[in-house]
């Protein structure tokens, strides 16, 4: 057999270099082994521990500071005692960044609450404002119309509110307009309204008198609650004389003021006398001719009225001496 050619030299070097001889590695050193009789415990290598406590620090060294005095630094600062202005300054950075945090984060919270607070506060301006105008004297009363009187004279009860002039409307003196206007026996009710800048409206409703009660001071006329709204020594003209047993606090005569706010004004003009002894037969006495109407209870007044209205129509009182309209679904005249 052919012996195979050698392989081509590495590096490049000639074949015929000389090898390099490898360096003799120095003994291992064997650690003698205890005797076999030896009760011998092996232990393991004991590593030290370093918890939170980062890498181990570089050793001192007097060595000479480098040029820029990094190094020499950071030792220093590293080695250096932590005292409380340091503490304290770290807690102060620490606040600050949550601050910042908290800044950031709630910005739009912050938002929506200045502009709740701003609109609060105008409404409150604006409420305070508008107080204190309507207790200014920019809105006193300058003047006071009276509207409803027909009986009543206008000026009279002007002149006895004359004393709410110059007062705010917003502090108009209610109790005092009472006062004054219950001395008008006419008044049965009434109401005020301010019309600002310096208008007070006093709106009355005045009382409807039923008829004349026949006493000892005279003619008083009366309404249809038992006020007594004026006294003469003869009997006024356009209202009938009132005869009810009982007096005005009996169930007689409440018949008969309900009778006669029922009527209307026309037949209200015609009536020259109304009696009642008990509260189911009221009776009416009409014009010259003494024409009497039954009217009964109070009860269907409004009714008995339309029908008593349509009878002295189709049929006038001069031909006819009685109407009956106590049941107002079957009327009578005789």
């Amino acid at each position: 057999m052919r012996r195979p050619a050698p392989l081509p030299p590495q590096g490049g070097k000639p074949a015929d270099a000389p090898l390099r001889a490898r360096p003799a590695k120095p003994p291992r050193e064997e650690t003698p082994r205890p005797d076999a009789g030896e009760d011998v415990q092996e232990t393991a290598p004991i590593a030290p521990l370093f918890l939170n406590q980062g890498p181990p620090a570089a050793p001192m060294t007097d060595a000479a500071p480098t040029a820029d005095g990094e190094d020499a630094a950071r030792a220093d600062t590293d080695t250096a005692p932590v005292g409380w202005r340091d503490v304290w300054r770290a807690a102060r950075s620490r606040r600050k960044a949550l601050r910042a945090e908290v800044r950031r984060f709630t910005v739009r919270q912050r938002r929506r609450r200045i502009i709740w607070l701003s609109v609060a506060a105008s409404l409150g301006l604006v409420t305070i404002a508008t107080v204190g105008a309507a207790y200014s004297p920019l809105f006193a009363v300058q003047q006071i119309t009276v509207v409803g009187t027909s009986q009543l004279a206008a000026a009279d009860v002007e002149a006895a509110l004359d004393d709410q002039r110059g007062t705010p409307l917003a502090a108009i003196d209610t109790s005092s307009i009472k006062a004054a206007l219950v001395a008008f026996p006419l008044v049965e009710s009434y109401t005020l309204e301010a019309r600002p800048p310096h208008e007070l409206v006093v709106r009355i409703v005045e009382r409807t008198p039923i008829g004349v009660i026949s006493g000892a001071a005279g003619y008083t006329l009366v309404d249809a609650a038992g006020v007594a709204l004026s006294t003469s020594p003869t009997p006024p003209a356009g209202y009938p004389l009132v005869d009810a047993a009982g007096g005005e606090d009996g169930v007689a005569f409440a018949a008969i003021g309900r009778t006669m706010r029922a009527l209307p004004a026309d037949l209200r003009a015609q009536v020259t006398q109304v009696e009642a002894k008990t509260a189911d037969d009221v009776t009416l006495t009409l014009g010259g001719t003494n024409t009497r109407v039954v009217w009964g209870s109070a009860d269907e007044s409004a009714l008995k009225a339309l029908v008593l209205q349509k009878l002295t129509a189709t049929r006038p009182p001069d031909g006819v001496a009685v109407y009956d309209v106590s049941s107002p679904e079957v009327p009578v005249i005789r």
